[in-house]
């Protein structure tokens, strides 16, 4: 995952795993899975749609 995430946002894959981790623990999320439930449910994400 953190390949994919780094490839896009053009950082190395150590700052992606860095983000996601921080991330998870703002929003007080247990793991990645959980993080893309508050993801779609808060809305700021569509089904199907990548950047």
């Amino acid at each position: 995952m953190e390949q994919e995430t780094a490839r896009r946002l053009v950082v190395s894959p150590l700052t992606a795993k860095t983000h996601v981790s921080r991330t998870m623990v703002k929003l007080g999320a247990r793991d990645r899975a959980q993080v893309v439930v508050l993801a779609y449910e808060s809305r700021p994400v569509r089904h199907g749609r990548l950047g």
